[in-house]
């Protein structure tokens, strides 16, 4: 029988990894500045075509600016961390579903136990 279960993935912090995460964020938060001037620019837009909705609208977009302002203000405080995490650090970056073999007689604890993908520098380092 197979069953599905949650791997856990893990990226061990080196210089090119803490390089290329630091590049990783920076691009998201452009990303969500671009999102808040296209938000601005549609707020002016839809306030141009009703007036009858002015305060529906504004706080709308207002509240989608925030949402991505908090979403920034995240990333700047993970680039903080990374900064501050010293080399050879194990960073969890995502959770998989993995298939697994189950059979009769196998021990339910250790095939049901959380398994890790330990990943450095893009190469599957070790599984746990």
């Amino acid at each position: 029988m197979k069953i599905l279960q949650s791997v856990i993935i893990k990226q061990i912090l080196t210089e090119k990894t803490k390089t290329r995460l630091i590049e990783k964020y920076e691009q998201e938060m452009m990303q969500l500045d671009k999102e808040c001037e296209q938000l601005l620019f549609e707020e002016k837009k839809q306030l141009r075509k009703s007036t009858l909705q002015e305060t529906k609208i504004k706080s709308y977009y207002k509240n989608e600016r925030n949402k991505r302002t908090k979403k920034k203000t995240a990333i700047e405080f993970q680039i903080e961390q990374i900064h501050i995490l010293p080399l050879g650090s194990e960073i969890k970056e995502q959770e998989a579903t993995a298939i697994v073999e189950i059979k009769e007689g196998d021990s339910w604890d250790e095939q049901t136990a959380a398994k890790t993908i330990i990943i450095k520098d893009g190469i599957i380092h070790e599984i746990r």
